[in-house]
């Protein structure tokens, strides 16, 4: 493995840049990062700043381009989707190594990790499935046709891994109990469906609106809905901060946040100027920021979760679209699909300020269209 002092020897201008900061330490973990036109995932060391393998999946004249990866803690193993082939994917964590593949159907749409992280849940498009890979047989154990095409999906925490929520085309939305392959509700919403989240306790379902601009809660138990929210956007991109107690909605029709509190009796708090086309987001927990990609603009938004403050603009690329935190808080990754790079953000190093370079504190290259990141301590 490249230590600190052979990475500034290789003279690159990416690589000083990191290498002249004196604040902020390495992290003993690896940026696992997807990128979908190279076909690969790019290993990035996160103690030294630097690409230290790239990963490609499957054979050079395959499609498989991935657009999500989950790294299950203490899994020896991180694993990758390639929705186009409906592909997934297992590389090795200690030898940087491809291992195999799973073919699930068609197309595929999301992944999400089980409560418990002893599987993986994997929506499909064409068969129109939600399916249950056991990672420790690398095997489909549980699966389920759907009535629909299907948007998007959930799972709740604290119901035991048996209640999921699935989004659809025809307007619906079906609540599982997975562990009796059973469709409990069925709400009929009759709009365009986006993104569907449980909060954090489990105990409502958000489901976005597009076509209505607005926001649904709904009681997760009785399926009653609680509340509708009228949003001044379309909901796109759905962020919850660190403790769950915010929800963060940007989208098409205006360059801002909506701020949303979810429990007891919701309503939209506020809205927040977020610079031009904000898009996807991520929040640290300690201390507690909201990153606001703005893919137009090339750079991020930065704000303080507790009272909503713009605390800087950061220039990090162009047509950043993918942030991710790392388990300690003290980075951000920012992942611009267009340059090919990933921003490193230093989130100890951010004051109140608009200077463009608040808190960055490397570019690192890491392959052609990366679009999704998983960091997994080693």
């Amino acid at each position: 493995m490249w230590n600190r002092r052979q990475i500034c020897g290789m003279g690159t201008a990416a690589l000083l840049s990191g290498c002249g900061k004196k604040k902020g330490t390495g992290l003993n973990a690896f940026a696992f990062v997807a990128n979908s036109e190279g076909k690969a995932l790019a290993a990035v060391d996160l103690s030294a700043f630097a690409v230290a393998r790239h990963i490609p999946l499957g054979t050079s004249s395959s499609d498989e381009q991935p657009t999500a990866v989950i790294a299950p803690p203490q899994n020896p193993s991180v694993f990758a989707l390639s929705p186009a082939t409906a592909s997934f994917h297992s590389v090795s964590v200690e030898h940087l190594k491809y291992q195999r593949a799973l073919r699930l159907g068609q197309t595929a749409l999301k992944m999400l990790p089980s409560v418990d992280g002893s599987a993986i849940f994997v929506l499909l498009r064409s068969p129109r499935k939600l399916l249950r890979i056991a990672l420790d047989r690398f095997a489909v154990d549980w699966e389920m046709y759907l009535q629909a095409d299907p948007v998007d999906f959930d799972l709740a925490p604290y119901h035991d891994g048996d209640l999921a929520a699935v989004s659809f085309t025809d307007g619906t939305v079906a609540l599982v109990s997975v562990n009796r392959k059973h469709i409990n509700r069925r709400l009929d919403l009759r709009s365009e469906l986006g993104a569907i989240r449980f909060q954090s306790d489990g105990n409502a379902l958000l489901v976005a609106d597009k076509g209505r601009k607005s926001l649904h809660v709904f009681d997760s138990g009785t399926a009653k809905r609680v509340a509708e929210l009228a949003l001044a956007i379309r909901p796109d991109h759905l962020c919850f901060s660190s403790d769950g107690g915010q929800l963060f909605v940007t989208g098409e029709g205006a360059d801002v946040v909506c701020v949303v509190y979810h429990y007891h009796t919701p309503y939209v708090a506020e809205t927040v100027l977020a610079g031009r086309g904000p898009a996807a987001m991520a929040a640290s927990q300690s201390p507690g920021y909201l990153f606001v990609a703005n893919p137009s603009a090339g750079d991020v938004s930065i704000f303080n979760v507790r009272d909503r403050k713009m605390m800087a603009v950061v220039g990090v690329g162009a047509e950043p679209g993918y942030i991710t935190v790392t388990p300690d808080s003290q980075y951000a990754l920012v992942l611009n699909r267009k340059s090919g790079d990933m921003a490193v953000l230093r989130i100890g190093g951010i004051q109140r300020n608009k200077q463009k370079s608040a808190g960055l504190f490397t570019m690192i290259p890491v392959g052609s269209a990366p679009v999704s990141a998983a960091v997994r301590l080693v």
